[in-house]
C-alpha cells in the first residue's frame, strides 16, 4: 500500500508571513472591539440618565401624593369630604377621579394635583420600559464585547502557536529578524520625524504629541503613556491639541472636514478598512504615524495599510 506524500512543514517566511496576517486580522477585530465599548459608553450614560430621571419623578410624584393625602385630611377634618382619605390608599388617580360626583367634589381642589401625579405615574411606566430597554442592550453589547475579544485574542494565541511551532534554530532567526527590522524602522521613523517642522494648527500639535510616542508598544485599547493601540494614540494626540474625541476610529472618522487624499496636510486624520478598522496621522511626503497592530511598535510609514484600503481623511 502506497503511503500519501507528507505535506511539507511551512517554512519560517511563511509561518512569518501567516503571523502578519494574523495579527493585522487581530487589530481590525480590536479595532471594532473598540465600537463595541463606544457604544456600551453611551448606553451606559444613557441609562444613568433615564435612572436619574426615574429617580426625580418618583420623588416628585412621593411629593404630589404627600400634598393630596394632606388636602384630603383636612378636607376630611373640616366636613367638606367624608371619603377623601380614600386618595391616601389609590393607586390609580384616574379610576378614581372618573366617578362623576367625586368629580365635581374635587373639581377646585384635587383635580390638577391628581392629574400631574397621574402624569407621572404614567412617565415613570414608560421610562422603566425604556430603561430596562437600554438594560438589555447594554447585556447584549458587553457579550459581543466578549466574543470580539476572544475572537481578536485567538488570533494572537494562533500567530504565537505557529511561532512556536518552528524549530528552536528557526524561531531564534526569524526573531532576530523581526528585532533588526524593527529598529530599523524604528532608526528611519526617528530620522521622518527630526525633519518635520512643525505648526501652528491642531493637527500639527497632534502630529507632534504621536511622533513624540515612536517606538512604544502596540496593546489593544491602550491609551497611553507608552502603550497604544490606534485610535488611541490619535485620540490622546488630538487630546493635547484640545480636541476630544472617542477611542474608535469609525467615531473620529465622524470629527473635522473632509480632505481628498490629493489636498491632504501634516496632522490630518488618515483611515482605512471597510469597516474602518485603523486610523493614523498623516506625516506628509506619503507618510503616517501610527500604531499598527499586536507584535509591532509605534512607527512611521508609508500611507498604505496592505489589504485595508485608504477610506478618507478628516481634517480638525
Amino acid at each position: 500500500t502506497l503511503l500519501p506524500p507528507a505535506s511539507a512543514a511551512p517554512t519560517a517566511a511563511q509561518v512569518q508571513k501567516q503571523v502578519n496576517e494574523l495579527r493585522d486580522e487581530a487589530a481590525s477585530k480590536y479595532e471594532a472591539a473598540n465600537g463595541i465599548n463606544f457604544h456600551i459608553s453611551k448606553l451606559q450614560r444613557e441609562l444613568n440618565g433615564l435612572k436619574a430621571g426615574e429617580a426625580a419623578a418618583n420623588a416628585k410624584a412621593a411629593s404630589l401624593k404627600s400634598e393630596i393625602s394632606k388636602m384630603a385630611v383636612e378636607n376630611y377634618k373640616s366636613g367638606g369630604l367624608g371619603n377623601g382619605l380614600e386618595l391616601m390608599l389609590s393607586r390609580d388617580p384616574a379610576k378614581y377621579l372618573s366617578d362623576a360626583a367625586m368629580l365635581d367634589i374635587l373639581a377646585q381642589r384635587y383635580s390638577t394635583k391628581l392629574r400631574q401625579l397621574n402624569t407621572y405615574k404614567q412617565g415613570l411606566q414608560s421610562s422603566q420600559l425604556v430603561v430596562s430597554d437600554r438594560a438589555a442592550q447594554l447585556k447584549a453589547a458587553q457579550i459581543r464585547l466578549e466574543k470580539q475579544v476572544a475572537a481578536a485574542n485567538a488570533n494572537v494565541a494562533k500567530a504565537e502557536k505557529l511561532l512556536a511551532s518552528l524549530k528552536a534554530e528557526e524561531r531564534a532567526k526569524l526573531l532576530a529578524a523581526d528585532d533588526a527590522d524593527q529598529a530599523k524602522i524604528l532608526a528611519e521613523s526617528k530620522r521622518l520625524a527630526a525633519l518635520y517642522a512643525g505648526g501652528s494648527t491642531k493637527g500639527a500639535a497632534a502630529l507632534k504629541f504621536a511622533l513624540n510616542q515612536l517606538g512604544d508598544i502596540y496593546v489593544w485599547g491602550a491609551a497611553g503613556p507608552t502603550r497604544w493601540d490606534c485610535s488611541g494614540l490619535t485620540m490622546r494626540a488630538f487630546q493635547a491639541a484640545g480636541v476630544s474625541m472617542p477611542h474608535f476610529a469609525a467615531a473620529q472618522f465622524r470629527f473635522g472636514k473632509s480632505v481628498p487624499r490629493s489636498a491632504l496636510a501634516p496632522g490630518d486624520l488618515v483611515f482605512f478598512g471597510r469597516p474602518i478598522s485603523h486610523v493614523a496621522i498623516y506625516l506628509g511626503n506619503g507618510k503616517m504615524v501610527h500604531a499598527p497592530r499586536p507584535g509591532k511598535r509605534v512607527e512611521v510609514s508609508t500611507l498604505s495599510l496592505g489589504r485595508k484600503p485608504f477610506v478618507g481623511a478628516r481634517r480638525l
